[in-house]
Order: C-alpha cells, then structure tokens, then sequence
C-alpha cells in the first residue's frame, strides 16, 4: 500500500482538540480588574498553578487569562504521556543534578500520585490511565543502551523491567522490536485536551476568575503592586505567575533560554478487534523507541494509534509561525514509518494530522526563576514532558512567590538555571548541525561525532 494513500481523508487538526465535548469559550477580559494572584497562560503550567493557588489558600484572590483558547496550544495538542520524571529521563537527570537524582525521582514520583489524586478529587474526566510506558529498542546499539539504562535504574532503585525481543513482541508485536524497557508505574496516559478542560473547571469551582481570548501584551511595575495591559483594558496584581511556554516571555532577559520547535502527530482510525488481535497491545502501555530521532505512539480511548514525533523542526530564524503547523512531508514520512513498525495494519488509514510548536532548553527539563523582587515567577522549557512536571513546577511558582525555602526551592535544579542559547544566526547553524549528528548516530550505531561530544561536555544539545 502507498502510505500517501492513508493520508488521503486526515482532518488537519489535533485529534484531542477535535472534539463535540469541547468547552465554549469563556469571556474576554474588558475594562480594569484587581487580584491577589494573575496566572497568565490556559496550558497545564497555569492551570495548575491557579488550581492549586486556591487549595493553598481558598481566600486568595486568583484570576487566570489565556491569549487564545484553555489547553489550544502544547497542553492540547500532545501524546498525553504523563510521566513522573522531572529530568527528561534517568540519564538527562543523574548527567546534570547526580547529588540530588534520588530526590528528585522521589519528587517526581510523588507529583504523578498528587496527580492521580486530583483526578480522582475533582472528577477531572481525561481518560487517566497508570498504564506504564515501554521504551523500545529498534537497533542492536539501542537494546545495549536498554541494558546499561536497566543497570543504572536498578542502583538507584528504580523497579523498570528488562524486556528481550520475545517479552516485548509479547505485549505489543512490531517485527522491529529487539527489546524494551517497561516502567510499569512510572507513566500515566491521558487525553490532554480532557486534562486541560478539566483543570479550567476545577479551577473555577474553586473561584479562579478565567478568561479566554486575553492576551497580556505588557508587564511593568505599578506602585507596589504589578499591572499587565490587555486588549481591552489592563489589571492590577500583586503576584504574577507566568505558564506562557514557548511564546515570548514577558520577562525579556527570559527568551534566550528556549527556542522554539515543531513536533507532529497522526492519529489512525478507530482498529477493529482483527487489528488488536494482530498486534496485542491488551496493557495500553505507552511507547517510544530509544532513536535520537524517537517515536512516541499509544492507544487513545476509543483504540486509535496515536503515532508522533521523529521530526523536530527548528523553523528559521527561530521565528513561531502558524504555517509550520501542518507538514505534509513529515505526515508522509511518519505514515511509512509506521507501516514498518506495524506492517500487519495494512490499509489502515489516518483520521487527523497535525503539528505544533513545544519550547525546549539546553537543558531538556524545566527551569525556574523570579523577577520584579519576588513579584513574578516563571517556569518554561519542559521539552515535551510538561503533562506531568507542570504541576511540580506550578508548586515551585507558588514556593518562590511565597518566598518559602522549601524541599523544592533547595534543588540546585530549581536555583540555577540551563546556559542560553546563541542569538541567530549562530542558533540556526547550531541546531542544525546537532539535529544532523544525531540523525547520523542513530544511523551509525549510535556512535557520536565529534560535535556532539563537544556539546556533551559544555551542557549544550539538541533532542528531538
């Protein structure tokens, strides 16, 4: 079968977002307005933030403005991997933070439980299921980086499971699979969109003022108090809590620790109980393999195969634009390559297609930081595992604007932040070159060139 030919009928929109439950807009923000708290951004980081601003304090006056519509953005176009990792991955944590590892596995493990938590406390219906996560092998070098990723887990205590060829075709069949690397509770699945629209309603039970279509356009000091200029008028807070992601920071010296890149997805039809039957999958684990240039794939609710990733696209100049949302080149690329993994799902076709943009740091993990005396905090470079860790890093916010020293603000992960990155044209040629050696390791064996090495040793990368 050409896989141009299961593209045919896509809906080149998120498949989460393309859904008749989808909340109704909430109001503009018009005229002026006064909070203890502003919370700007309508993704998981705000989101979180507000909520849990007001089960700290339930008299904190809190208020929430989203620029376009809660959860459109990264929050609501992901795989909904929701992962207990804060360090993107046991080997990005213990390279960069290897005293307090330990702690922050614990940490992040008790983020995923409080999540479950607050699924359960405030009915959020997003599909949660603890399911666990396999990492994949596709290559001999892969399996033998499994194996010393099993070691190192086992030292540290971490319970994942070592999967050969046989016991991985087992729960999931791909004829590519050579082995795999199970982390049964350390992944919970979800529908991202629900999770977002959920958060939003719980939010507002709890008395956070939303508002949607209500861009901040400006940032500045008003008195003792901060004053954010909107469209259609402006408010006054005395803290401010900045979940914007990718998108420009208001805080200007901010925007040189991320940059912008473009990740895509397709979602098959719903499979037949023949489709099951073919390729198992009967634990709904999530998966990925272990390429530099990786796949993510899992079952949604109603057993579609979500199939994302490989493509990391850096647009020029670094520039956001609407036009990279839809790339038909890498939607055709991603159709063949899951026929390779799945050639039994012959004839299956695709139901939508579409792309976004996810900021990233050289670091590929959150980092944390105050301006304005104490007065605003911000969190940003979650590199597409925030689902999960936005939560820890709303906790971190609401510490720093507290001005608590607490088990968080102690984390040197949470008082240093990652080195920036160049200014253009240098960014540009950099990413480029990165994104090339890594193509060519995952080719080579996984043999790293010269480059890569130099950009291990000054903290520096690029991942897809």
């Amino acid at each position: 079968m050409d896989p141009a030919r299961s593209l045919a009928d896509t809906e080149p929109a998120p498949y989460w977002l393309d859904d008749p439950g989808r909340p109704a807009a909430r109001p503009a923000l018009t005229g002026t307005a006064e909070c203890d708290l502003l919370v700007i951004g309508g993704g998981y980081s705000g989101l979180w933030t507000a909520l849990l601003a007001k089960e700290r304090d339930p008299d904190r006056d809190v208020m929430l403005i989203e620029a376009d519509r809660i959860g459109w953005a990264a929050s609501g176009r992901n795989g909904g991997f929701c992962a207990a990792s804060l360090t993107h991955g046991v080997f990005n944590g213990l390279a960069r933070w290897p005293g307090e590892f330990d702690l922050l596995q614990e940490l992040g493990d008790r983020n995923l439980d409080a999540i479950e938590a607050a699924v359960e406390r405030h009915g959020l219906d997003c599909d949660f299921e603890r399911t666990g996560e396999i990492d994949v092998a596709t290559a001999d070098h892969q399996w033998q980086e499994l194996r010393e990723a099993h070691r190192t887990a086992t030292r540290h205590g971490l319970d994942l499971k070592l999967l050969d060829r046989d016991q991985v075709r087992a729960e999931v069949d791909s004829p590519t699979f050579r082995g795999g690397l199970l982390d049964e509770r350390g992944v919970a699945l979800v529908h991202p969109a629900k999770l977002a629209w959920g958060l939003a309603r719980a939010a507002a039970r709890l008395g956070v003022r939303v508002h949607e279509r209500t861009p901040a356009t400006a940032l500045a000091r008003h008195g003792a108090a901060l004053a954010v200029r909107t469209p259609y008028g402006g408010i006054r807070a005395r803290r401010v809590a900045l979940g914007t992601g990718v998108f420009p920071s208001l805080i200007r010296r901010v925007r040189p620790y991320t940059v912008p890149v473009y990740d895509y997805a397709l979602t098959t039809e719903p499979l037949s109980d023949a489709q099951r039957d073919a390729i198992g999958w009967r634990g709904r684990q999530g998966l990925g393999d272990s390429a530099n240039q990786f796949h993510y794939f899992r079952l949604t609710a109603d057993n579609r195969v979500l199939w994302g990733g490989y493509d990391a696209i850096y647009p020029r100049g670094g520039r956001i634009d609407a036009a990279y949302d839809r790339r038909p080149e890498t939607y055709l690329k991603l159709a063949r390559q899951f026929f390779d993994c799945f050639p039994q799902l012959a004839g299956l076709r695709f139901s939508h297609s579409w792309g976004g943009v996810i900021d990233t740091c050289t670091r590929f993990s959150a980092f944390f930081g105050t301006a304005y005396g104490g007065r605003v905090a911000y969190a940003a470079g979650y590199t597409g595992l925030g689902v999960g860790a936005t939560r820890f890093g709303a906790e971190v916010m609401l510490d720093l604007l507290a001005g608590r020293a607490t088990e968080r603000t102690g984390l040197d992960m949470v008082r240093r932040r990652p080195l920036p990155f160049p200014p253009e044209p240098f960014a540009s040629a950099g990413i480029g070159l990165t994104r090339w050696s890594l193509a060519r390791a995952d080719d080579s064996g996984g043999r790293r060139n010269l480059w890569l090495r130099m950009m291990d040793r000054a903290g520096l990368g690029f991942d897809s």
